[in-house]
C-alpha cells in the first residue's frame, strides 16, 4: 500500500498563487504536449483523495471530468457531491488514518493524494509514502504553501530527478521509515 503526492510547486514551494490561482503552472511552453510522467504515476494508483478546495477547482475547470478512477473527497465541510459529480467522486471524512484504512479495506491501496491541506494532514499523519514534485521557475512571493508545520522531522531518500522542458525540474522521494 502506497500514498503518492505528485504535484507542481514554485521555487518559493506554493502549489497556487494568492487567488487560488493555477494559471503559472502552464507558464512554461510545452508544444508537444509532455505529460512529464504523469500517464505513468497514475496508472499506479488506484484511486484518488483530494480536498474539497481542489474538487471544487477542478469542477471548475471548462474541461470534461479529467480523472477515470474514483475520487474521494476529503473534507469537513462538504455535505454531499454536487449534483453530476456523484458517479465520479465520493464524499470521506474522518481522521487520514481512518480515511486510509477504509479505502485499504475497499480494495483500494495505492493512492494519490491532492489538495494542500489534504497533504498536509496526509504528513502529519506519516501517512504519504513517496513524494513527486515539479518545481517551475516561477517565485509567486505568497500563497497556498505545500508544506506545513511538521511536529518531527520526516526523512525522505531521493529516488530520481529529472528535467523537462529545459526548465521544471522534477523530483522523486520515498520516505524513510524506522525499521520496527
Amino acid at each position: 500500500m502506497t500514498n503518492y503526492v505528485y504535484i507542481g510547486t514554485s521555487l518559493d514551494g506554493y502549489i497556487a498563487d494568492r487567488n487560488g490561482g493555477l494559471d503559472w503552472l502552464d507558464s512554461i511552453p510545452n508544444p508537444d504536449g509532455d505529460d512529464m510522467g504523469w500517464s505513468s504515476f497514475y496508472d499506479q494508483v488506484d484511486a484518488l483523495v483530494i480536498g474539497r478546495v481542489t474538487f471544487e477547482t477542478v469542477c471548475g475547470f471548462d474541461v470534461e471530468w479529467p480523472y477515470d478512477k474514483l475520487v474521494f473527497v476529503y473534507s469537513k465541510t462538504l455535505t454531499k457531491i454536487p449534483k453530476g459529480y456523484s458517479s465520479k467522486a465520493e464524499l470521506v471524512c474522518g481522521s487520514p488514518q481512518q480515511v486510509v484504512n477504509t479505502l485499504n479495506q475497499r480494495g483500494y491501496s495505492n493512492l494519490y493524494i491532492d489538495g494542500g491541506k489534504t497533504i498536509q494532514s496526509f504528513l502529519t499523519a506519516d501517512l504519504v509514502d513517496e513524494l513527486i514534485i515539479t518545481r517551475l521557475p516561477i517565485l509567486l512571493g505568497g500563497g497556498v504553501p505545500l508544506f506545513g508545520e511538521l511536529s518531527k522531522h520526516m526523512m525522505f531518500e531521493h529516488i530520481n530527478t529529472s528535467v523537462a522542458l529545459g526548465e521544471l525540474v522534477q523530483s522523486h522521494y520515498r520516505r524513510k521509515r524506522k525499521e520496527t
